[in-house]
């Protein structure tokens, strides 16, 4: 996934924090976009890019 941001998006930044429990967080702007824990489930193909898309509107 990293991969297909960073060819998406030039001058993305991404910090992948170690840790347990299965967190997958997605935060842009500053604003929690996308949360495995919430929605009980992995991102689909493309999800966080088009999530992206929109919190740029």
């Amino acid at each position: 996934m990293e991969d297909e941001l960073k060819n998406e998006y030039e001058n993305i930044t991404i910090n992948l924090i170690s840790g347990s429990g299965g967190v997958f967080d997605v935060v842009f702007n500053e604003k929690l976009i996308f949360s495995k824990k919430k929605l009980k489930r992995f991102p689909d193909k493309k999800e966080i890019i088009n999530l992206i898309n929109d919190a740029k509107d």
